[in-house]
């Protein structure tokens, strides 16, 4: 059986837990409601007919489950959901250990998270990609952790939760902080800030006084609503709630400019330097190239150019089936080459020998798009007319070029077979942030 403490904050089936029935504090609910012909589960919010299926039960005989949330364990209609609000934390006095410094632009973002933490409202943090958005986070988690609230960042992806659990570890001490992903050891743990990804807010209930929801506009953020249900059932019902994103919505830029949502805009990096702006190579048909076992030429002699200038190097590729004949092919000319795509157990080692300078290549899908620094780094996408490649998506893989201030510039490539409207609105999007930045540092 799950520890009592373990439930606070928590939303899990009645036979996971075991607790005194007649607790007050606790609160019971069915699993599963009846809603029109169908179901609405209560656990994940799916109400899809087709997700729901129907099984024998030792209770009931026949019983129906959700498949929505299959992989948290089966939740049937003759389940029972309970949950218990979390006891207060202490007051936490002082709990931020940083001496760095924010631009003008991360202090105006920090002191709208300071006030949204406060009063409890909603705002948004659209900020470019290397504009330190960590960092502005600081102060409105010490606001929240002295004032003995709980606190969440949720991520779309493990490897964003991984980069971050370590940031913050260092700049709260004191502090204990836990990363929650698939099959996480921490997971059962109750602490005052939780760095999650965005799946992982199904386990909880009513339990955070602050949620930061990063890279909100990522998939499977964006096309799941049960992460969306998940990330509203997670926060308090008197919350706060921040979003950040360096590529809202077409609907939210809308809501931003009719003055219909708050939000903070920062358009420029923290080291004042412009983003770097992507260039269009045609490659000819490089999908013919990789199935001879060889690459265009354009793209092995730019990868060859940093590899012996020792600069580090990604290379974005639409399918995993790409990554191994890739691997492959350039493991012939350099031995250090690796490739990761999300089910690759062993992403997480590979990614951390890429930072440690072990390997000069690293051929990746789209995991690696966001919320990954590496100094230095280079970065070019084959096949970028790929639907997958996306306006977002390819402000982001821009985005991962240029971010630390020792250096601050480098290569954005698209290596295509036409170029698409995503290609030309990434390019736009990019250079409208640099003109943004330049008129700001004009004026100021």
């Amino acid at each position: 059986m799950e520890d009592y403490c373990v439930l606070q904050g928590r939303r899990l089936l009645l036979s996971e837990v075991d607790i005194p029935l007649n607790n007050e504090r606790v609160r019971y609910e069915p699993a599963l409601i009846p809603k029109g012909k169908s179901y609405l589960c209560k656990r994940c919010g799916n109400d899809t007919p087709y997700l729901f299926a129907q099984t024998p039960c030792v209770h009931c005989g026949t019983c129906v489950y959700c498949r929505k949330c299959i992989m948290m364990g089966r939740v049937q209609s003759c389940s029972t959901l309970v949950s218990m609000h979390p006891e207060p934390l202490p007051i936490q006095n002082k709990p931020l250990s940083w001496n760095g410094t924010l631009s003008i632009g991360q202090k105006q973002a920090s002191d709208a998270i300071v006030r949204a933490v406060i009063e409890k409202k909603e705002h948004l943090i659209w900020a470019v990609c290397g504009a330190g958005k960590t960092e502005m986070l600081f102060a409105g988690i010490e606001t929240a952790l002295q004032r003995g609230e709980r606190v969440c960042i949720a991520a779309p992806r493990t490897d964003v939760v991984l980069e971050l659990h370590p940031r913050l570890q260092q700049v709260f001490p004191h502090i204990d902080v836990i990363a929650l992903y698939g099959n996480s050891p921490d997971r059962h743990r109750n602490v005052p800030l939780v760095i999650a990804t965005t799946h992982q807010l199904l386990r909880y209930y009513r339990a955070f006084d602050i949620l930061i929801i990063d890279e909100v506009d990522a998939f499977p953020y964006t096309v799941d609503k049960t992460l969306r249900y998940a990330a509203e059932q997670a926060r308090k019902q008197q919350a706060a709630l921040i979003h950040l994103t360096a590529t809202p919505s077409k609907l939210w830029k809308r809501e931003i400019k009719q003055g219909k949502r708050s939000a903070t805009i920062i358009s420029s990096r923290y080291h004042r330097q412009p983003l770097p702006l992507p260039m269009f190579v045609w490659s000819g048909n490089w999908k013919a190239h990789i199935k001879k076992g060889r690459l265009p030429a354009a793209v092995q002699n730019w990868i060859r150019t940093h590899v012996e200038s020792k600069r580090p190097v990604f290379l974005f590729v639409s399918k995993v089936s790409y990554v191994q004949p890739l691997v492959a092919c350039l493991k012939q000319f350099y031995p250090s080459t690796e490739g990761v795509h999300a089910e690759d157990p062993d992403r997480k080692q590979k990614v951390a020998a890429f930072r440690k300078g072990m390997l000069s290549v690293l051929v990746t899908t789209t995991i690696l798009e966001r919320g990954v620094t590496v100094a230095n780094l280079q970065v070019a996408v084959l096949g970028a007319e790929e639907p997958i490649f996306t306006e977002s998506a390819l402000v982001q893989i821009a985005g991962r070029v240029g971010r630390n201030a020792s250096f601050p510039t480098g290569d954005v490539v698209l290596f295509h077979f036409g170029k698409t409207k995503a290609m030309v609105a990434a390019r736009r999007h990019i250079q409208s942030m640099n003109r943004a930045a330049r008129r700001k540092d004009h004026l100021s």
